[in-house]
């Protein structure tokens, strides 16, 4: 089955896995704020049979981040206008990115694994994006770089922390201060890929990974990611409690069930 919430994101559900299209190649999917409240839509509205997402991008480049015609006067046909925004005052301001960043900080709250399948150009936005992913299946001629420095501007949408996470505060700094660019074989180095591709292979190992994760229970499957993803940053007290009672539901469930 395939949906279009949006002019430029289209979704197709295939059993248990469900892949999320960027379908603006022509502008190597650029990413404006209506797409960002579609995704934040998309990451809220999983359901429960599907196991794994992929979020993809169509055409040459995963994303090329922000649509800058946006900071025009005349802005994007269809979109809100940062400049009128902007008119509003900090606290307007401050509240709508804080729509917006659901579209990717919702993501770690989605009950499925996310994989983000990427090629060409993850830059700014697009970078954030696949930061958002559980997972990152990446071809080897990929680059990736935060260019917000460039604009006068700071990564604003939920991609920091991962980013440390990941790599440590001082690449993260020195990546988001430079906005230079990162090659995928870099990117494997420090942490951010979690498969790496040949081009033309790029697909098909998306399609092996999540196959690996299908191949595992789904109630255990379920559980493990809210776990791992509580241990970042969590202290070792409170991460075991949380091992004991995700455990001991699983073995409760495991017995509960009727003899074959």
């Amino acid at each position: 089955m395939t949906r279009e919430p949006h002019p430029h994101l289209h979704v197709l559900t295939e059993g248990p896995v469900r892949t999320i299209t960027l379908a603006n190649p022509d502008r190597r999917n650029a990413q404006t704020p209506s797409l960002w409240l579609a995704l934040a839509e998309e990451a809220r509205s999983v359901p429960d049979d599907v196991r794994v997402v992929v979020i993809r991008g169509e055409g040459p480049s995963f994303s090329a981040g922000i649509d800058t015609a946006m900071f025009s006067p005349e802005g994007v046909k269809g979109e809100e206008s940062i400049p009128a925004l902007i008119t509003r005052g900090p606290e307007a301001v401050a509240d709508r990115i804080g729509h917006w960043q659901q579209g990717f900080a919702g993501w770690s709250t989605c009950p499925a694994v996310v994989i983000a399948e990427i090629q060409g150009h993850a830059i700014g936005a697009g970078f954030q994006l696949a930061l958002s992913a559980d997972l990152r299946v990446v071809a080897s001629d990929a680059l990736f770089a935060m260019r917000e420095i460039s604009l006068g501007l700071v990564p604003d949408l939920a991609g920091t922390k991962p980013l440390v996470d990941l790599v440590g505060y001082s690449r993260a700094l020195e990546i988001c201060t430079t906005g230079r660019l990162v090659s995928a074989h870099e990117a494997e180095r420090l942490g951010l890929v979690t498969v790496l591709a040949a081009p033309d292979g790029l697909e098909d190992a998306t399609l092996a990974l999540a196959e690996a994760i299908l191949a595992a229970p789904a109630t255990a499957g379920r559980a493990v990611k809210p776990l791992l993803r509580h241990a970042v940053g969590s202290d070792l007290t409170s991460q075991v409690e949380r091992e004991r009672k995700a455990q001991a539901g699983l073995l409760a469930g495991f017995f509960a069930r009727p003899p074959k």
